[in-house]
């Protein structure tokens, strides 16, 4: 395949934008080359400025479950376009889609919209510090919730590819107030709320991490932390902003049956614009202004042209009721064919999946935790991704983040996805 308007494209973009890229990831800084430019997408496929197409596992980082240029939500867009595009006061559709996410959620009464995922997260810490409150938080080692100073302590991803986890600009006082734990590994959790006796707010979690691969949790981890939340008078914050409405119509409660006292949310919420939302039961929300001492606000949040993307995704989702068994079903036939085709080679993988998220880890221990994450053959990968980037399957161009399935996949670009990753295999 040939780059060269993209190369182009590059170039021109680091002389007026930070390294070429407006997230750090886009870069390719972990696999080297120079990253590509969408100019088009539709269905299961990108179209890059080169007129290449591409078979698309990143799915813009999660939210085109169904599919790029998904009709009802570009229809709704243009409709809502046409009517103003911000007012800076509340819209009826705030209210609509406010309504629905909270009947398709468990365990929430009310929901705020803000504009990312990294501002949802940022704002449930708030909260949960204003309502208990206390100022230490737990996050786990290779977790991202955004960019927000508390959470840049180890935060897998962009942050590991340009070995920056304890980001310049994070203060000392800021670090303080977040304890570090090992995700998976429930007595170190408990050993830290002992050693921060009526110390700690909350402990954040994303419920299957997205941003050290796709790394699900082991059993019992997810109950034992609410457990531990239980007896210590800490809020337990989901960070669903990949799992939320992907994994399951409620998320990764619903899927695993464990409740959350706060739950982020972000990438599907939103139909692929920039959307972002925390919610939680009527006691802890009211905490939030106008209602309660707790201020948060945005200019922008409840953007119409936003939730009119957000509405038709999740109506979408709520009347399809077979979506996440087809999900499922894809996602399960495309693990098999790659185990299958890998299982050939004399060289160690593992493959994790939750639902319609999968990652390839090329080392054979379990992966469970950041740590063992971290152990696999970024070397290999490397040339795994430019292979089938050659054969033209985009996945994401970090060994550090989950690939992301969408129902517009057929089961034939499943297949040539499997012989394209064969094909690949050999060269290793």
């Amino acid at each position: 395949m040939l780059y060269q308007r993209s190369s182009q494209l590059f170039a021109e973009a680091e002389q007026v934008i930070p390294g070429g890229v407006n997230s750090p990831v886009r870069a390719f800084k972990a696999v080297g080359g120079t990253p590509l430019f969408a100019k088009s997408a539709k269905g299961a496929y990108l179209y890059d400025e080169d007129g290449n197409r591409l078979i698309d596992y990143i799915n813009s980082w999660g939210p085109m479950i169904l599919g790029h240029a998904f009709e009802p939500v570009v229809e709704a867009v243009i409709a809502r376009a046409k009517s103003g595009t911000s007012f800076g006061m509340p819209t009826e559709l705030e209210t609509r889609i406010a309504k629905l996410a909270v009947s398709m959620v468990p365990d929430i009464d009310k929901i705020r919209f803000v504009n990312s995922g990294t501002e949802a997260c940022m704002s449930a810490i708030r909260l949960a510090r204003g309502f208990t409150g206390r100022d230490k938080i737990v996050k786990f080692a290779g977790c991202y919730h955004g960019h927000s100073d508390a959470f840049l302590i180890q935060a897998g991803s962009g942050a590991v590819t340009f070995g920056t986890p304890n980001s310049p600009g994070v203060t000392q006082g800021t670090a303080k107030d977040t304890l570090l734990a090992h995700y998976n590994d429930l007595s170190q959790v408990s050993d830290l709320i002992d050693h921060n006796k009526n110390e700690i707010a909350a402990i954040i979690i994303e419920p299957v991490a997205g941003n050290m691969g796709c790394v699900p949790p082991q059993k019992g981890f997810l109950q034992g932390l609410r457990k531990l939340c239980n007896d210590n008078g800490i809020l337990l914050i989901f960070d669903e902003v990949m799992t939320g409405f992907r994994l399951a119509k409620g998320g990764a409660q619903e899927l695993f049956g464990v409740r959350a006292d706060i739950v982020a949310f972000g990438k599907v919420i939103g139909g692929g614009l920039p959307v972002g939302a925390f919610a939680a039961r009527n006691e802890i929300m009211n905490y939030l202004a106008p209602v309660g001492p707790v201020y948060q606000a945005g200019t922008l949040s409840g953007n119409p042209l936003a939730m009119a993307a957000g509405l038709a995704m999740l109506e979408a989702l709520d009347n399809d009721p077979s979506i996440y068994q087809r999900l499922e079903e894809k996602t399960a036939y495309l693990e098999r064919g790659i185990r299958e085709v890998l299982s050939a080679y004399d060289f160690p993988f593992t493959i994790n999946r939750v639902g319609s998220m999968i990652s390839v880890h090329f080392d054979a221990e379990p992966v469970v935790d950041f740590k063992s994450a971290a152990k696999g053959d970024n070397d290999r990968f490397r040339q795994f991704f430019h292979g089938l980037l050659q054969q033209g399957v985009y996945i994401a161009p970090s060994a550090y983040e989950t690939w992301f399935i969408t129902d517009a996949l057929t089961y034939d670009d499943l297949d040539f996805t499997i012989k394209a990753i064969d094909k690949v295999a050999k060269t290793l």
